[in-house]
Protein backbone atom coordinates (compact mmCIF):
# COMPACT_ATOMS: atom_id res chain seq x y z
CA UNK A 1 0.00 0.00 0.00
CA UNK A 2 1.47 3.60 -0.76
CA UNK A 3 -0.33 6.45 0.38
CA UNK A 4 1.19 9.94 -0.38
CA UNK A 5 0.08 13.79 0.27
CA UNK A 6 0.83 16.91 -1.70
CA UNK A 7 0.76 20.23 -0.96
CA UNK A 8 -1.76 22.56 -3.19
CA UNK A 9 -0.21 26.18 -4.64
CA UNK A 10 -0.33 28.80 -2.21
CA UNK A 11 -3.57 30.07 -4.23
CA UNK A 12 -5.10 27.43 -3.74
CA UNK A 13 -4.21 26.61 -0.48
CA UNK A 14 -7.50 28.47 1.32
CA UNK A 15 -9.74 26.09 -0.10
CA UNK A 16 -7.42 22.44 -0.71
CA UNK A 17 -5.86 20.88 2.23
CA UNK A 18 -4.17 18.54 0.10
CA UNK A 19 -4.21 16.50 -3.08
CA UNK A 20 -3.48 12.47 -2.39
CA UNK A 21 -2.78 9.34 -4.20
CA UNK A 22 -3.54 5.74 -2.82
CA UNK A 23 -1.71 2.60 -4.41
CA UNK A 24 -2.77 -0.64 -3.80
CA UNK A 25 -2.65 -4.11 -5.27
CA UNK A 26 -5.33 -6.27 -5.97
CA UNK A 27 -6.31 -8.28 -2.77
CA UNK A 28 -7.05 -12.28 -2.66
CA UNK A 29 -9.91 -11.48 0.10
CA UNK A 30 -11.02 -7.57 -0.08
CA UNK A 31 -11.94 -6.19 3.25
CA UNK A 32 -14.11 -3.82 4.12
CA UNK A 33 -12.59 0.05 5.22
CA UNK A 34 -14.09 2.14 7.50
CA UNK A 35 -13.79 5.88 6.69
CA UNK A 36 -14.52 8.23 9.63
CA UNK A 37 -15.79 12.17 8.83
CA UNK A 38 -13.28 14.35 8.92
CA UNK A 39 -15.11 17.86 7.93
CA UNK A 40 -14.04 17.37 4.59
CA UNK A 41 -15.46 17.30 0.67
CA UNK A 42 -13.01 15.28 -1.08
CA UNK A 43 -12.57 15.14 -5.28
CA UNK A 44 -11.86 11.46 -6.48
CA UNK A 45 -10.25 9.89 -9.59
CA UNK A 46 -9.90 6.63 -10.09
CA UNK A 47 -7.63 5.45 -12.25
CA UNK A 48 -7.45 1.52 -11.28
CA UNK A 49 -10.62 -0.26 -10.50
CA UNK A 50 -13.91 0.92 -8.95
CA UNK A 51 -14.78 0.69 -5.25
CA UNK A 52 -17.35 -0.43 -3.52
CA UNK A 53 -20.02 1.89 -1.44
CA UNK A 54 -21.91 -0.29 1.54
CA UNK A 55 -25.74 1.20 1.60
CA UNK A 56 -27.34 -0.77 4.10
CA UNK A 57 -26.01 -4.43 5.47
CA UNK A 58 -24.53 -6.41 2.35
CA UNK A 59 -26.13 -3.91 0.06
CA UNK A 60 -23.84 -1.58 -1.70
CA UNK A 61 -23.57 0.01 -5.35
CA UNK A 62 -20.18 1.08 -7.39
CA UNK A 63 -18.75 4.46 -6.64
CA UNK A 64 -18.34 6.23 -10.29
CA UNK A 65 -15.37 6.64 -11.76
CA UNK A 66 -14.20 10.15 -10.88
CA UNK A 67 -16.83 12.02 -8.20
CA UNK A 68 -17.20 14.53 -5.24
CA UNK A 69 -17.56 13.44 -2.26
CA UNK A 70 -20.04 15.43 -0.08
CA UNK A 71 -19.85 15.46 3.88
CA UNK A 72 -19.78 12.47 5.60
CA UNK A 73 -21.91 12.40 8.68
CA UNK A 74 -21.60 8.53 9.75
CA UNK A 75 -19.28 6.41 8.61
CA UNK A 76 -18.83 5.14 4.94
CA UNK A 77 -17.81 1.47 4.29
CA UNK A 78 -16.00 0.80 0.77
CA UNK A 79 -14.85 -1.64 -0.57
CA UNK A 80 -11.91 -2.69 -3.70
CA UNK A 81 -12.97 -4.46 -6.54
CA UNK A 82 -9.70 -5.06 -7.99
CA UNK A 83 -6.02 -2.85 -8.15
CA UNK A 84 -6.42 0.47 -6.49
CA UNK A 85 -5.45 3.49 -8.34
CA UNK A 86 -6.68 6.81 -6.74
CA UNK A 87 -5.92 10.62 -6.81
CA UNK A 88 -7.72 13.49 -4.99
CA UNK A 89 -8.11 16.33 -3.78
CA UNK A 90 -8.73 17.25 0.28
CA UNK A 91 -10.81 20.25 0.21
CA UNK A 92 -10.94 22.01 3.53
CA UNK A 93 -14.36 22.52 5.17
CA UNK A 94 -15.88 25.60 3.53
CA UNK A 95 -13.22 25.01 0.80
CA UNK A 96 -15.73 23.06 -2.31
CA UNK A 97 -18.36 25.35 -2.45
CA UNK A 98 -16.68 28.79 -3.13
CA UNK A 99 -16.12 26.02 -6.82
CA UNK A 100 -19.73 26.98 -7.41
CA UNK A 101 -23.19 27.11 -6.08
CA UNK A 102 -23.86 23.10 -5.04
CA UNK A 103 -27.03 21.76 -2.75
CA UNK A 104 -24.70 20.66 -0.45
CA UNK A 105 -27.19 18.82 1.45
CA UNK A 106 -27.64 16.75 -1.40
CA UNK A 107 -24.31 15.69 -1.54
CA UNK A 108 -23.84 14.39 1.89
CA UNK A 109 -22.83 10.88 2.27
CA UNK A 110 -22.83 10.67 -1.48
CA UNK A 111 -20.69 9.76 -4.49
CA UNK A 112 -21.88 12.43 -7.23
CA UNK A 113 -20.24 11.92 -10.45
CA UNK A 114 -18.50 14.94 -12.10
CA UNK A 115 -20.63 15.05 -14.81
CA UNK A 116 -23.49 15.96 -12.73
CA UNK A 117 -21.85 19.02 -11.12
CA UNK A 118 -19.56 20.28 -13.69
CA UNK A 119 -21.50 19.00 -16.73
CA UNK A 120 -18.75 18.79 -19.94
CA UNK A 121 -16.50 20.39 -18.03
CA UNK A 122 -16.50 17.57 -15.89
CA UNK A 123 -16.35 15.22 -18.46
CA UNK A 124 -13.51 17.01 -20.03
CA UNK A 125 -11.38 16.96 -16.15
CA UNK A 126 -12.13 13.50 -15.96
CA UNK A 127 -10.42 12.32 -18.96
CA UNK A 128 -7.40 14.61 -19.12
CA UNK A 129 -6.37 13.25 -15.64
CA UNK A 130 -6.72 9.69 -16.64
CA UNK A 131 -4.47 10.20 -19.33
CA UNK A 132 -1.82 10.55 -17.68
CA UNK A 133 0.14 8.54 -15.04
CA UNK A 134 2.05 11.51 -13.84
CA UNK A 135 1.02 12.99 -10.19
CA UNK A 136 2.40 16.25 -10.64
CA UNK A 137 0.64 16.50 -14.21
CA UNK A 138 -2.66 15.38 -12.60
CA UNK A 139 -2.15 17.94 -9.93
CA UNK A 140 -1.77 20.96 -12.78
CA UNK A 141 -4.73 19.94 -14.61
CA UNK A 142 -7.01 19.74 -11.38
CA UNK A 143 -5.58 23.20 -9.95
CA UNK A 144 -6.26 24.78 -13.78
CA UNK A 145 -9.90 23.85 -13.31
CA UNK A 146 -10.57 25.03 -9.60
CA UNK A 147 -9.40 28.22 -10.85
CA UNK A 148 -11.52 28.62 -13.68
CA UNK A 149 -14.14 27.62 -11.62
CA UNK A 150 -12.96 30.24 -8.44
CA UNK A 151 -12.94 33.02 -11.18
CA UNK A 152 -16.68 32.64 -12.09
CA UNK A 153 -17.65 32.44 -8.01
CA UNK A 154 -18.69 34.43 -5.45
CA UNK A 155 -15.79 34.97 -2.51
CA UNK A 156 -14.79 33.08 0.72
CA UNK A 157 -16.89 33.68 4.11
CA UNK A 158 -14.35 35.63 5.79
CA UNK A 159 -16.65 34.76 8.88
CA UNK A 160 -17.44 31.02 8.28
CA UNK A 161 -13.30 30.60 7.76
CA UNK A 162 -12.41 32.64 10.94
CA UNK A 163 -15.02 30.49 12.59
CA UNK A 164 -13.92 27.06 11.49
CA UNK A 165 -10.01 28.03 12.23
CA UNK A 166 -11.47 28.30 15.89
CA UNK A 167 -13.20 25.15 16.03
CA UNK A 168 -10.24 23.50 14.99
CA UNK A 169 -7.39 25.46 17.46
CA UNK A 170 -10.33 24.85 20.32
CA UNK A 171 -9.77 20.76 19.11
CA UNK A 172 -14.06 21.10 19.18
CA UNK A 173 -14.23 21.66 22.60
CA UNK A 174 -16.14 25.35 22.61
CA UNK A 175 -20.14 25.15 22.52
CA UNK A 176 -21.41 26.20 19.82
CA UNK A 177 -23.53 28.98 21.80
CA UNK A 178 -19.69 29.95 23.21
CA UNK A 179 -18.54 30.71 19.25
CA UNK A 180 -21.90 32.74 18.25
CA UNK A 181 -20.97 35.21 21.65
CA UNK A 182 -17.29 35.18 20.07
CA UNK A 183 -18.09 35.82 16.61
CA UNK A 184 -21.13 38.60 17.36
CA UNK A 185 -23.36 36.16 15.25
CA UNK A 186 -27.00 34.98 15.95
CA UNK A 187 -26.64 30.86 16.78
CA UNK A 188 -29.54 30.11 13.47
CA UNK A 189 -27.76 32.78 11.47
CA UNK A 190 -24.33 30.80 11.96
CA UNK A 191 -26.14 27.53 11.42
CA UNK A 192 -27.95 28.95 8.10
CA UNK A 193 -24.33 30.06 7.23
CA UNK A 194 -22.60 26.46 7.61
CA UNK A 195 -25.29 24.86 5.77
CA UNK A 196 -24.84 26.56 2.80
CA UNK A 197 -20.81 27.12 2.85
CA UNK A 198 -20.27 23.67 4.67
CA UNK A 199 -22.82 21.12 4.22
CA UNK A 200 -22.25 20.25 8.13
CA UNK A 201 -23.79 22.62 11.42
CA UNK A 202 -21.06 23.80 13.93
CA UNK A 203 -22.11 21.12 16.08
CA UNK A 204 -21.53 18.74 14.13
CA UNK A 205 -17.88 20.01 12.62
CA UNK A 206 -16.87 20.76 16.38
CA UNK A 207 -18.34 17.01 17.35
CA UNK A 208 -16.03 15.71 14.11
CA UNK A 209 -12.96 17.68 14.87
CA UNK A 210 -13.14 16.35 18.53
CA UNK A 211 -13.50 13.14 17.39
CA UNK A 212 -10.47 13.03 15.25
CA UNK A 213 -8.20 14.53 17.66
CA UNK A 214 -9.02 11.34 19.63
CA UNK A 215 -8.46 9.03 16.91
CA UNK A 216 -5.24 11.06 16.25
CA UNK A 217 -4.27 10.14 20.14
CA UNK A 218 -5.25 6.36 19.73
CA UNK A 219 -3.86 5.47 16.99
CA UNK A 220 0.00 6.99 18.50
CA UNK A 221 -1.04 4.95 21.22
CA UNK A 222 -0.60 7.77 23.71
CA UNK A 223 -3.55 6.57 26.02
CA UNK A 224 -4.30 3.08 27.71
CA UNK A 225 -7.11 3.74 28.39
CA UNK A 226 -10.66 5.20 26.91
CA UNK A 227 -11.09 6.34 30.50
CA UNK A 228 -8.07 8.31 30.31
CA UNK A 229 -8.98 9.51 26.61
CA UNK A 230 -11.96 10.52 27.01
CA UNK A 231 -11.11 13.16 29.59
CA UNK A 232 -8.41 14.33 27.74
CA UNK A 233 -10.59 15.01 24.64
CA UNK A 234 -13.00 17.12 27.22
CA UNK A 235 -15.70 14.92 27.00
CA UNK A 236 -18.49 14.54 30.04
CA UNK A 237 -17.03 11.24 30.85
CA UNK A 238 -16.20 7.54 28.91
CA UNK A 239 -20.29 7.02 27.94
CA UNK A 240 -20.20 10.28 26.33
CA UNK A 241 -17.52 9.30 24.43
CA UNK A 242 -18.50 6.44 23.50
CA UNK A 243 -21.61 7.60 22.32
CA UNK A 244 -20.60 10.10 19.97
CA UNK A 245 -17.78 7.82 18.65
CA UNK A 246 -20.90 5.16 17.61
CA UNK A 247 -22.23 8.23 16.29
CA UNK A 248 -19.68 8.96 13.65
CA UNK A 249 -18.63 5.32 12.86
CA UNK A 250 -21.55 3.00 13.95
CA UNK A 251 -19.52 0.85 16.39
CA UNK A 252 -16.95 1.20 19.63
CA UNK A 253 -13.85 2.56 19.74
CA UNK A 254 -12.79 -0.84 20.48
CA UNK A 255 -14.22 -2.37 17.29
CA UNK A 256 -13.09 -0.17 15.60
CA UNK A 257 -9.50 -0.44 16.24
CA UNK A 258 -9.90 -4.15 15.96
CA UNK A 259 -10.62 -4.27 12.71
CA UNK A 260 -10.90 -1.00 10.60
CA UNK A 261 -7.36 1.05 11.10
CA UNK A 262 -5.93 0.31 7.90
CA UNK A 263 -7.42 3.23 5.61
CA UNK A 264 -8.99 5.39 8.37
CA UNK A 265 -5.66 5.98 9.85
CA UNK A 266 -3.84 6.94 6.15
CA UNK A 267 -7.08 9.50 5.45
CA UNK A 268 -7.20 10.82 8.96
CA UNK A 269 -3.61 10.62 11.10
CA UNK A 270 -2.21 13.54 9.36
CA UNK A 271 -4.74 15.97 9.69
Amino acid sequence: MNYQTFDPSDVLKPFIKCYWTLEMPEQTLPQKQRIVPDGCMEMIFHHGDLYKQYLEQDEYIIQPRCFVFGQLTSTLEIEPTGVTGIFAARFHPDGFNVLGNFPLKKLENTATALVELFGEAGIQLEQDILKTNKTEEKIVLLENFLMACLSNSTTIDRLIKSVINTIFEAQGQLSVEEISQEFNIHRRQLERKFASTIGLSPKQLSKIVRLQGSLKKLISGKFSNLTDLAYDSDYYDQAHFIKDFKEFTGISPKEFFSDHLKLSSLFHAEH
